[in-house]
């Protein structure tokens, strides 16, 4: 009972740090959608909490916002969002943080992401989100590729990648405090 209990507040608190990503947006002229760090904080949750609790952090997180909350770049908020052109990439977050969560593994005290395991899941996990996103972008455009990748892909991919870089330094120290922070929580 008490894990369960730990690794909730564990989803809630990782979906409130996706939120904080909100306050960095930087709009690219031409182009419907921003580079943010919530991408990132999103993807994360999977490679840091794992599978499960990763893609469940931005579910709340995606919840959240479609129920009005202004949780998405911009302190926007509502199913007009995800509706929007952002909304395919909103989206994609839950199946980047799955599938860095599936290649990273669950974490576990006896067991460290290696650091190529690790980045292989950072950069697939971020990849995955243009799926949704460029197919969403590109109902905008008609199916028009060209316009779709100008706008939607190219400006964002070598920032995509350094945050990937990122990720991978930083993420098997937070695996261990997660770790601990699961292992302490049911013991008290």
């Amino acid at each position: 009972m008490k894990q369960s209990f730990v690794n909730t507040v564990i989803v809630a608190l990782w979906s409130a740090l996706i939120v904080t990503g909100l306050f960095m947006v930087i709009p690219i002229p031409g182009s419907p959608v921003p580079i943010v760090l919530q991408n990132m904080l999103a993807v994360m949750a999977g490679l840091v909490l794992g599978p499960l609790n990763g893609s469940m952090s931005v579910l709340l997180f995606l919840v959240a916002g479609a129920l009005g909350l202004p949780v998405f770049s911009g302190a926007r908020g509502g199913l007009a969002v995800l509706a929007g052109p952002t909304g395919g990439y909103l989206f994609g977050y839950v199946g980047g943080a799955l599938l860095a969560g599936l290649i990273a593994g669950k974490p576990k005290a006896d067991k460290v992401c290696p650091f190529w395991k690790c980045a292989v899941a950072a950069l697939l996990g971020m990849l995955f989100v243009y799926i949704p996103g460029l197919l969403r972008l590109s109902l905008m455009f008609q199916g028009n590729w060209t316009k779709t990748l100008a706008a939607g892909f190219l400006p964002y991919i070598a920032g995509d990648l350094a945050k990937a870089v990122l990720m991978t330094l930083i993420a098997p120290a937070l695996r261990k405090f997660y770790v601990h922070f699961q292992q302490y929580g049911s013991h008290t």
